[in-house]
């Protein structure tokens, strides 16, 4: 028999606590709180646990180390436990190797606070451990897609005659000639997952690509537009658990269709509300027949790491020098990194969820769908954020922020790709 325990906690920050790493102003407002949201799958064999934090970022030892707090307060290995983060802008970005490399600058305060992350791994490690005291009968799965209108948009659409990338369409844009190319290569589909028992359903996973952004830089913690879509469903349909994964969104954001003002924020947040209600009126629910988790690990290679000067160019501006020894920081964290890094698949019936590290570019995404044409593929990425960027090989010649801070090698495309077969097929 197949049961499911769902739990959620708070890893919202305290005031004063670094945002994006560093590479914002700090907290200095708390709009809505950040959750973690979480469930674990329980079997015959070990238990699985998919959880997805409202932060920016989890990376290297420091997403090991809260993977592996999940993993033993649920009694299984850390293999089997996929962990995201939403990669919300305004909310912690978390890599102790980076925290401690910059702990040489005394004039840049810490990336994030040890105390802090230690507290949310125990927070998760007692919120999951109450969950599994009241696990719940799994009979029925079912999956549905619906098409999210006016919010996803290709970054890298202004380009000269050869594809290189002239101006980029951020997360917002004001930039008319931006705003009126199209949207470009996106993954239009919101898809949703959901476990029932019996007649009700009781956890709804939803997956769109996009950076989950309209506006930051305020110091104003939020869940922002996504989240914010997710919280609204979630107090209208408060007996189901709902979380929400960011797909593969590393060139994806809403540029095109936001200013970056507070109205806008409201629009996007009502546009991915919609995607979800009409996602979940398709839903079809089917007797759960068969559950198989898959996991690989892939060596954490590593471009050279370049010079402060060259990454602070990627901003320019007055904060230039330290925007650029920040990133270098968060490189070398990579560049000396070991441990594999891990790529997961949970198959439920003919439906695959995909966890995928990293800022991956849609082409990721829309090959793994491609894969099986009569499987339902739904992809998570931003699990273990070590290789910032991955974009696909032919991009890294073309220009564009992401290229700049992708840690990896372009051959990484070929390796990801065949991970990717293995674990889809």
């Amino acid at each position: 028999m197949i049961s499911i325990a769902p739990f959620r906690f708070d890893v919202t920050p305290p005031l004063g606590h670094a945002l994006l790493g560093g590479l914002v102003p700090p907290a200095i407002a708390i709009d809505d709180e950040l959750e973690a949201i979480g469930y674990v799958l329980l079997s015959d064999d070990l238990p699985i646990v998919v959880c997805v934090l409202d932060w920016a970022g989890l990376m290297n030892a420091s997403h090991l180390k809260f993977r592996s707090a999940l993993a033993e307060a649920a009694g299984t290995t850390v293999e089997r436990v996929a962990l995201h983060c939403m990669h919300q802008h305004n909310a912690p970005f978390v890599c102790e190797q980076t925290r401690q490399i910059l702990a040489a600058h005394e004039e840049f305060p810490p990336l994030f606070d040890p105390t802090f992350f230690q507290a949310c791994l125990d927070r998760g490690s007692r919120a999951l451990r109450a969950a599994l005291q009241t696990p719940r009968a799994v009979t029925h799965v079912a999956h549905a897609a619906a098409t999210v209108e006016r919010v996803a948009s290709n970054r890298r659409v202004d380009r000269d005659g050869s594809g290189n990338v002239l101006k980029m369409r951020g997360s917002a844009c004001t930039d008319s000639h931006l705003i009126d190319l199209p949207e470009g290569t996106i993954d239009p589909a919101l898809q949703t997952i959901a476990y029932y028992s019996g007649d009700e359903r009781m956890v709804a996973c939803h997956y769109y690509a996009t950076h989950p952004m309209s506006y930051y830089r305020d110091g104003r913690v939020t869940s922002d537009f996504c989240g914010l879509a997710r919280k609204r469903h979630q107090a209208a349909d408060p007996n189901c658990t709902h979380l929400y994964f960011t797909g593969c969104a590393g060139n994806i954001a809403a540029g095109k269709y936001n200013d970056g003002s507070p109205a806008a924020r409201e629009r996007l947040s009502q546009r991915i509300y919609q995607g979800i209600i009409d996602a979940e009126s398709n839903l079809q629910p089917e007797p759960l027949r068969s559950v198989c988790w898959r996991e690989t690990t892939l060596p954490p290679t590593s471009r050279p790491v370049p010079s402060i000067a060259s990454l602070g160019e990627t901003v320019g501006g007055p904060t230039a020098r330290q925007v650029g020894t920040i990133l270098q920081a968060y490189w070398t964290a990579w560049h000396r990194r070991t441990t594999p890094l891990p790529l997961q698949c949970l198959h439920l019936n003919d439906h695959a969820i995909l966890h995928l590290p990293g800022e991956m570019f849609i082409e990721y995404q829309l090959h793994a769908r491609a894969l099986q044409p009569d499987y339902s593929v739904l992809v998570a990425a931003y699990g273990d954020g070590g290789p910032w960027y991955v974009p696909v090989a032919i991009e890294y010649h073309l220009g564009g922020y992401e290229t700049q801070v992708a840690f990896c090698e372009p051959s990484i495309e070929l390796t990801i790709k065949d991970a990717i077969k293995q674990l889809v097929s």
